[in-house]
């Protein structure tokens, strides 16, 4: 029995009931405060070494790795396991996806990972934990291990370019699938946003699960208002059992 490709796009709403806050989306902190913006913009984070420092205290401070996955995420690897196809294209870079259970295989991450570390000079990865450890232990910038380089977290920052071969699988999966979701995210940003729109040309159902209007309601053939932490466990349950 062929059984219906399922793709998720999460964004920020899918993760605020494990407690991260949305600090990338309009409203977020990144757009209210200018200053805490530059820690995350990589002219600023290169050129700075007061920046750096900075950057790494609010790293220290961030609640996005002892985050728990909650009924959302969990829902979502359930599917899966349902022997459900199943593939999660996401916004969010905490990782919350792959700790609930889904293989990291199937999660494509747009926007990288907060829980590595990579050398911008030689590119080698290393667990942000790693790092935290050396700043609680007095390296206020540390440097790459391997090369003296300027270490940054593995995520995109502000002037970077989203990983083209990323975004180019999540463009496959997205013309590819029969069933397309759009959780916790306003759709206003892009590319990534315009995913959804990929998804209604090429002929697959649209559903949109967000607290507020998105530029693809009218094309979605369901948009659900309701919390997403109850909202989406049901909807992923019915599909389910109809796929």
């Amino acid at each position: 029995m062929n059984r219906s490709l399922v793709a998720i796009l999460s964004g920020a709403g899918i993760s605020t009931d494990s407690g991260i806050p949305d600090y990338r989306g309009p409203n977020g902190l990144w757009r209210r405060n200018p200053e805490a913006e530059k820690l995350v913009t990589y002219e600023y984070y290169m050129g700075d070494p007061e920046i750096r420092r900075r950057s790494w205290q609010m790293r220290r401070k961030n609640r996005t790795l002892q985050a728990e996955p909650n009924t959302a995420h969990r829902a979502v690897a359930e599917l899966e396991r349902s022997g459900v196809p199943v593939r999660v294209i996401t916004q969010n870079v905490d990782g919350l996806h792959q700790l609930a259970g889904l293989p990291a295989r199937k999660v494509l991450e747009l926007h990288g990972t907060a829980r590595t570390v990579v050398c911008t000079k030689c590119n080698a990865k290393a667990p942000m934990e790693e790092a935290l450890a050396r700043v609680d232990a007095g390296e206020e910038d540390p440097p790459c291990l391997e090369c003296g380089g300027i270490l940054k977290s593995a995520t995109v920052m502000f002037g970077e370019r989203l990983d083209p071969a990323v975004l180019g699988e999540a463009l496959a999966i997205t013309k590819a699938c029969q069933i397309f979701i759009a959780v916790g995210t306003s759709l206003q940003v892009q590319p990534a946003a315009g995913l959804a729109g990929v998804a209604a040309d090429h002929g697959a159902q649209l559903i949109i699960v967000n607290a507020e209007p998105t530029p693809y309601d009218d094309r979605a053939d369901q948009v659900v208002r309701e919390p997403i932490g109850t909202a989406l466990p049901e909807l992923l349950r019915r599909l389910g059992t109809e796929s």
